[in-house]
């Protein structure tokens, strides 16, 4: 149950959506038992300022997982796949990214709790 929030500084257009999201969904499986099968992808786009500037490209990322003990390899290079996407798809800079992970043992789908 992985999702993967990104928030950008610019509009993606839908083939930029869909390239980050195959992506994404070829990634995932860096992160111990996740599949694209159960990815849910986020786009969305709104004023952005990093380091205090906004005149290039920016992004946010946010990718949170059902599960307790995530391996920092399994992050770092989740890491390394989303930045080189996200530069080559959207032109957006990696050291103009930022990503935050969250693993949570409580996750609610179809009506109830995992």
């Amino acid at each position: 149950m992985p999702v993967i929030h990104t928030h950008t500084s610019e509009h993606l257009k839908l083939g930029t959506r869909e390239a980050l999201k195959t992506a994404y969904g070829e990634s995932i499986h860096h992160v111990p038992g996740k599949t694209e099968r159960w990815l849910m992808c986020i786009f969305d786009d709104s004023p952005m300022y990093f380091g205090g500037d906004d005149s290039k490209p920016s992004a946010y990322i946010e990718v949170n997982v059902y599960g307790n003990d995530v391996p920092r390899d399994s992050w770092e290079k989740l890491t390394a796949d989303i930045m080189n996407a996200l530069e080559a798809e959207a032109g957006i800079p990696k050291d103009r990214t930022y990503i935050r992970y969250t693993a949570t043992p409580d996750w609610g789908w179809n009506g109830s709790n995992f």
